[in-house]
């Protein structure tokens, strides 16, 4: 029975490293790993260029090439005959191959010195399996995500009437679902360049509020480029992952940086664009305990439902946009006695509320308008359309998630507890609340 490309998806993780054998005009041979082999088709695969200026001369002397992979699940190894047809050096494949040799390398503290010269095509000519001295049984590990599950999930997002319930019908359903061990979603934004964490699940603290900046972390690289990103084996990084886990117990109120949440064993990582309306709006990363737990199933299933609760978001921020301002006043809880202090920092925006750290940035600087609009005018009730027009604000523009902003912030300020609290009355309303008296000042 013929063995088909498609069969061996196990080596096209990128985790165990396949050997090259080309020959040179004269007949001397070379041998070369490299880090990526994808399959294009059947009948056609393209590898990694790199660093390759032997086996590249021998390939465009001699284009008949064989190639040694190794199933990363199984370990059974695999030797194709491949015919060098062409390279590129740009466009589709050339992209994505490029990217996800960025994310692997940017993991290994190798950012920039791993580029890719080209993305070299072969024909593949014949598919053999190497005898096994042991016998080699299928590794039982994590269910591909079914049609159903995903339809589950979809639906589920599809019922809620606000953004806050498609960020959490989204986790649940990754969660649960699709039995992802860890999920966080990540809004763009454009105030302060970043991806801010705007809700998670599986982890020991939410993060919510926690911000991605670096341009070659796996979030961002998937957020700038608008294409999914996996490392299917983070074994060989442990030691960079425990200075990320390290990192995250850095003082808040020192810092004023919320810890962003990570498993600390993770062996998988995917992080995929939300897009909507040919905008990314946003990244959702998930994560396993597992090596090589997302397979080309998991990750099309993710990609469906982050574009669909992207969509829904997008919806939801116009909806509320338009939305009036008819919730009726509602009495505030009895008083404490003790005076809240609030400090507002105005160079970043941050928020100290009796000394502890709440958030900054535009968030920060929504709490300090609804804050001090109460205090001049004892009001409590806003309207999404209100704070859009208050130019003092300078809130972004209507893609940037004004109405996830603010669920960011009453979150934030749900996790913290105290007595200065947000609720939703109605869609694209917001309610202050505040259960005891309150003294503000404002600092550069």
């Amino acid at each position: 029975m013929s063995i088909r490309l498609s069969d061996l998806y196990g080596c096209f993780e990128g985790v165990i490293p396949s050997i090259i054998a080309s020959t040179s005009a004269e007949g001397t041979p070379n041998i070369s790993y490299l880090s990526h082999v994808v399959m294009i088709d059947e009948d056609h695969i393209a590898l990694s260029n790199q660093f390759f200026a032997k086996t590249s001369a021998n390939i465009r002397a001699n284009p008949h090439v064989t190639l040694l992979l190794v199933d990363s699940y199984t370990g059974q190894q695999y030797v194709l005959d491949i015919l060098f047809e062409r390279s590129v050096d740009d466009g589709d494949l050339f992209e994505r191959i490029a990217l996800q040799l960025k994310a692997s390398s940017a993991k290994v503290g190798m950012s920039g010195i791993m580029r890719l010269r080209s993305a070299d095509i072969f024909e593949v000519l014949s598919v053999r399996a190497v005898p096994s001295a042991v016998e080699i049984s299928p590794v039982q590990g994590r269910r591909p995500a079914s049609f159903a599950e995903v339809g589950a999930v979809a639906k589920a997002i599809t019922a809620e009437t606000e953004a806050g319930g498609v960020i959490d019908a989204l986790l649940a359903g990754l969660y649960r679902n699709l039995r992802c061990e860890g999920a966080m979603i990540l809004l763009n934004d454009a105030d302060c360049g970043a991806l801010t964490t705007v809700g998670s699940i599986g982890y020991e603290t939410s993060g919510l509020g926690s911000e991605v900046h670096n341009k070659d972390d796996l979030i961002a690289s998937a957020a700038i480029h608008g294409r999914s990103i996996k490392v299917s084996d983070m074994s060989r990084v442990r030691r960079f992952g425990q200075a990320i886990i390290s990192e995250t117990h850095r003082d808040e109120n020192a810092t004023r940086t919320i810890p962003f949440p990570r498993l600390a064993d993770a062996m998988s990582q995917l992080a995929v664009p939300m897009v909507a309306r040919g905008s990314v709006r946003g990244v959702v990363l998930v994560e396993s305990r597992e090596r090589m737990a997302f397979r080309d199933e998991d990750v099309t299933a993710i990609e469906m439902l982050s574009a669909q609760a992207a969509n829904a978001l997008a919806l939801m921020e116009t909806e509320a946009e338009d939305a009036p301002s008819g919730a009726e006043p509602v009495p505030q809880a009895g008083s404490t006695g003790r005076t809240v202090q609030i400090v507002h920092h105005t160079f970043d925006d941050s928020i100290f509320i009796d000394n502890d750290y709440v958030i900054k940035g535009v968030a920060g600087r929504l709490l300090a308008f609804l804050v001090g609009c109460h205090l001049r005018e004892g009001r409590t009730e806003f309207s999404n359309r209100e704070i859009r027009l208050a130019e003092h604000l300078r809130l972004p523009d209507l893609k940037d998630n004004l109405e996830t902003r603010l669920i960011l912030l009453r979150r934030r300020l749900e996790e913290r507890g105290g007595p200065i609290q947000l609720a939703k009355p109605g869609r694209g309303q917001i309610r202050l609340e505040c259960r005891a008296p309150i003294e503000v000042r404002t600092d550069g």
